[in-house]
């Protein structure tokens, strides 16, 4: 199987409700201007967040650091039309916005570029056979690895038990990455730079974990 058609598979739908005439608008006006380059260069510090969702994360760490250049990663319709109807009412410019899958984002930037990862409440595909849709498997690790700056901070949160437990035996097991818990309270209470999003509020499958990791310094 290739690589390309491995990728198809990670996430699930891209179509979203039909659009308002307002957000159709904003897809042909706003998007354009915030979208994502691969050519385009970064002066400051970059963070990423795969799967922004609706974007309040994203959107709030955006406004507490305006000197980071915040990027986004999302293949849902939807959930970019909402981040750009709160943009068209709040601009804010240190957002960039990429309609497509993450990885498009980690093959163009620099090795050690980013300053931090976002990976919160993904899709935890139960079924066994779906595993492999899972974004924190150990080849993505070793490409975060190669592009998280030394330091740099990978933060990743889910209610689902199961995939807590999958995504900490493979970042535990990474060289890379060291793990900043040192008790129980440091992952089963969210940070205060760290926002709540309408999926963390839903608590599907059980009460959210929020795991941080470091990328180790060289020895």
């Amino acid at each position: 199987m290739t690589e390309q058609h491995q990728r198809k598979f990670v996430y699930g739908r891209r179509k979203g409700p039909k659009r308002s005439a307002h957000q159709a608008a904003l897809f042909e006006t706003l998007l354009p201007r915030i979208a994502w380059r691969t050519a385009e260069a970064f002066a400051g510090e970059v963070w990423l967040e795969v799967g922004f969702g609706a974007g309040e994360h994203l959107l709030w760490q955006a406004k507490q650091h305006p000197t980071v250049t915040m990027i986004g990663a999302e293949p849902y319709e939807g959930g970019v039309a909402k981040l750009l109807s709160k943009l068209d009412g709040e601009p804010v410019s240190n957002i960039r916005i990429h309609m497509g899958d993450a990885r498009d984002i980690l093959a163009a930037l620099p090795d050690a570029s980013l300053g931090r990862v976002f990976v919160l409440f993904p899709d935890p595909w139960p079924k066994t056979r779906h595993h492999k849709r899972r974004f924190l498997q150990t080849a993505m690790l070793d490409t975060l690895a190669l592009k998280m700056k030394q330091g740099a901070e990978l933060r990743f949160a889910s209610d689902d038990a199961p995939l807590v437990d999958y995504t900490l035996e493979r970042l535990a097991a990474h060289p890379a990455f060291t793990w900043t818990a040192a008790r129980a309270a440091d992952w089963k209470t969210r940070p205060q730079d760290w926002p709540p999003t309408r999926y963390e509020a839903k608590q599907l499958h059980g009460v959210p974990a929020f795991l941080r990791f470091v990328r180790k310094l060289a020895t």
